[in-house]
């Protein structure tokens, strides 16, 4: 698959067991996801067009794995089992959150990513970033220093993903206050920190800051 995905885009595709996912994240291993691989196989659906993002499900988070992953995985912090599914192909915005994400794959998908360091004045320049290929069946967690957004789809159908959080992370804010830090401009939602492109309406309507600068590219399959 990634020597196809090579073969008809014209950035480099890496894949997540590659070194160069390293600066960005982990493969997770040791943790048992398939019961909620099938609860998503089984239980949620790809819209017809764009995403669909849940945080939190309830019937997720009465898995046995739920009280390993918060307990070991994040050290008892509280975490939340939700997911992403869509038909994304293009780059978008950036988010980052203050707390490692972990993605369970539950079809294949490609990730677009860069690194906080890379924002200078609020702004991180489209050719700074790294797509990489994650398989079906692949845990990975992103460190809270790695930008991310949506899944890129590698076929037809669309994709599936299983999203792991700090718990209330991408819920409403309480309030929406801006100071002196310029960091404050891009909190967007609770533990969401938002650079997004000037053509991804649904992320400008809701009040995000335009700080993905360049080409809204479009990643091929």
């Amino acid at each position: 698959m990634i020597n196809h995905l090579n073969s008809v885009n014209d950035v480099k595709i890496y894949s997540v067991f590659d070194d160069e996912f390293k600066p960005y994240g982990r493969i997770v291993t040791g943790y048992d996801f398939k019961m909620l691989c099938e609860y998503m196989e089984d239980n949620t659906s790809i819209p017809e067009n764009g995403n669909i993002y849940v945080p939190s499900v309830d019937e997720m988070e009465k898995y046995p794995v739920f009280d390993e992953v918060q307990d070991v995985l994040y050290g008892g912090m509280p975490v939340q089992f939700g997911y992403c599914n869509g038909r994304n192909t293009t780059y978008n915005g950036f988010e980052y959150h203050k707390g490692s994400e972990i993605n369970v794959a539950v079809t294949d998908f490609m990730l677009v990513l860069g690194l906080t360091n890379q924002i200078e004045d609020n702004k991180f320049y489209v050719g700074n970033e790294k797509v990489f290929y994650v398989p079906k069946d692949t845990a990975i967690e992103m460190y809270q220093t790695t930008l991310h957004l949506s899944p890129c789809r590698t076929c037809d159908e669309g994709f599936k993903c299983i999203v792991i959080l700090p718990r209330k992370t991408n819920t409403p804010l309480k309030r929406k206050a801006v100071n002196d830090d310029p960091e404050s401009k891009l909190l967007l939602q609770t533990n969401k920190w938002v650079l997004a492109h000037k053509d991804r309406e649904p992320l400008v309507k809701q009040g995000a800051h335009i700080g993905l600068i360049g080409e809204n590219k479009e990643l091929n399959y």
